[in-house]
């Protein structure tokens, strides 16, 4: 197993991790970490707009084109580890032998910090469904009963993306991740998402818009950022 420390992204579908955690993907590559991104689906029913334009449009050929998209716009953000669980979408639905392979992948990897979705979103249920997954699968993988407990792995921090319609969702910016650095990067891999072209725009205003706030709120200069929220208390001997 490889010494390099660890990222796991556990995405709902296969462009989510672009558009909201994109710039941390690129930022933490590009520092030598190795990032996991875990697409529980392809987004083939429900986010596949432009696709399913063409009249002689099939699942299956959905599917291979997501996932192409989605390998693609990873390796452009340096992840060389994507996974598609195939779980479906609108609605994503999973089982209690998913849990223990997301479980699996914890243990396997032992990440250092784990990026998912809200907990809530009523435009899109998939979204909640894919954060209490992620969270599941990480208690999981913290029994001893799983595989053991040298298997057993530690807590992982876990933050919550920034979903489409921030208000709605009871989230908040608790921590801007400055991407300036990397926000070329990230705007390659939207531009290699072609079959959600209508997102490029918008999630580009949302990175202005954070690393606005970001820089206002720190000494920090900051052109772009990334908003997560906690769900556990950072643990720390001083403030910072």
């Amino acid at each position: 197993m490889s010494e390099k420390t660890k990222g796991l992204i556990v995405s709902a579908h296969s462009a989510d991790f672009v558009w909201r955690a994109g710039g941390a993907i690129a930022l933490y590559a590009s520092r030598g970490w190795e990032i996991t991104v875990v697409c529980l689906s392809f987004g083939e029913r429900g986010e596949s707009q432009k696709l399913w334009a063409d009249p002689a449009m099939t699942l299956l050929r959905v599917k291979d084109e997501r996932k192409v998209e989605a390998a693609r716009a990873a390796e452009i953000l340096g992840c060389k580890d994507i996974r598609f669980m195939d779980l479906g979408d609108y609605p994503l639905r999973t089982t209690g032998q998913d849990v223990e392979k997301l479980a699996e992948i914890y243990q396997e990897l032992r990440p250092e910090w784990v990026l998912t979705h809200s907990l809530e979103d009523p435009y899109n249920c998939d979204h909640p469904r894919a954060s209490r997954f992620a969270q599941e699968a990480r208690i999981v993988a913290q029994a001893h009963g799983l595989h053991g407990a040298k298997a057993a792995i530690k807590a992982p921090p876990v933050f919550l993306f920034e979903p489409h319609q921030p208000e709605q969702c009871n989230w908040k910016p608790q921590l801007i991740l400055n991407i300036t650095e990397v926000w070329q990067t990230k705007l390659r891999a939207f531009q290699s998402m072609g079959a959600q072209e209508h997102l490029w725009e918008y999630y580009s205003r949302v990175a202005l818009q954070r690393g606005a706030q970001g820089a206002r709120n720190s000494s920090v200069p900051m052109k772009y950022g990334e908003a997560y929220q906690r769900v556990f208390p950072t643990v720390t001997e001083e403030f910072a």
